[in-house]
């Protein structure tokens, strides 16, 4: 029998993974294992772009729909439902595929994260509730005296990681940073890294396309039945925060959709970036490639 191998099929926003992933689950007789991390919750298909109803009854998918918006998830509890799920998979088959592009969940799989110590939900929520009262700015000049190391790397304007080293230094009473190994774990089976990738203004104008699309499915009134829970972290996303703005009345919907758009664009280029420091990854290009040459090529490094 076959080495275990888990096929990972990555790539930006928009680039075209889904119907691929479908013909190459196929192909490999095996399930579909999202890396999404929005698509795990339910109500918000629209904006996260899930599978359709045809598609998710033509391949087993796991990791869709699994849990209510409220409810916290975490890259450390993807990494170990994955593995748990894997080893299941690789009873009745030598391939798995997970397919997605968000880069801590596929990074939880495939190199490991640092086993972070558990938060204390009190402290969560008063870190939060100053936020919402004082704003980012002295959360920032903390995190600067308690972490001065991890303060030089962080995202400053990104509050979601700024909170969370906070929450940790609290908790433990020892730098966030301290916790940061960054050590590749091992894996009992093989990985192969499968990239997608367009030319920026094709890829871009795909994004605006998607966008439109969404829009006449139906994602302002998906955005009108979560607005009620629009502050959880599940709903902070590209998609929702533009359209919030429109039910709260400060923007007009045609801003808001350009804006949408824009920050689609942005989230691309950023997860791009990410990838590129990954040397791991075959890439593909499928501006050039069709559905049946990219199988074709994959099935080369398998």
């Amino acid at each position: 029998m076959a080495e275990p191998t888990l096929v990972v099929l990555l790539g930006p926003t928009a680039v075209g993974k889904t119907e691929l992933s479908l013909r190459l689950a196929d192909l490999l007789s095996c399930d579909i294992i999202s890396a999404d991390s929005r698509q795990i919750y339910k109500g918000i298909s629209i904006g996260t772009a899930k599978p359709t109803e045809a598609e998710l009854q033509q391949v087993t998918h796991h990791f869709i729909d699994i849990l209510p918006l409220d409810q916290y998830y975490s890259a450390a509890q993807y990494e170990a439902d994955v593995l748990a799920l894997l080893e299941k998979q690789f009873q009745r088959g030598p391939y798995a595929l997970m397919v997605g592009g968000s880069m801590m969940y596929i990074d939880a799989v495939t190199k490991g994260i640092d086993k972070i110590p558990a938060v204390d939900e009190t402290v969560r929520q008063t870190l939060y509730d100053r936020l919402e009262a004082e704003g980012l700015e002295p959360l920032l000049n903390e995190l600067r005296l308690l972490d001065p190391d991890y303060y030089k790397i962080v995202d400053q304007k990104n509050y979601k990681r700024v909170v969370h080293a906070l929450e940790i230094c609290y908790t433990t009473g020892s730098p966030f940073s301290s916790f940061r190994t960054n050590t590749l774990k091992e894996r009992p089976f093989r990985i192969v890294k499968i990239g997608l990738r367009r030319e920026r203004e094709n890829l871009f104008q795909r994004i605006n396309q998607r966008v439109d699309q969404m829009m006449r499915d139906g994602l302002l009134g998906e955005v009108k039945r979560v607005y009620p829970y629009k502050d959880l972290n599940s709903l902070n996303t590209v998609g929702y925060k533009e359209l919030f703005k429109v039910l709260d009345g400060e923007w007009q919907l045609p801003m808001a959709v350009e804006r949408l758009k824009k920050n689609t664009r942005v989230y691309a280029k950023k997860q791009m970036t990410w990838y590129a420091h990954d040397d791991d990854i075959h890439w593909l290009d499928a501006d050039k490639l069709s559905t049946n040459e990219m199988l074709h090529a994959i099935s080369k490094f398998l």
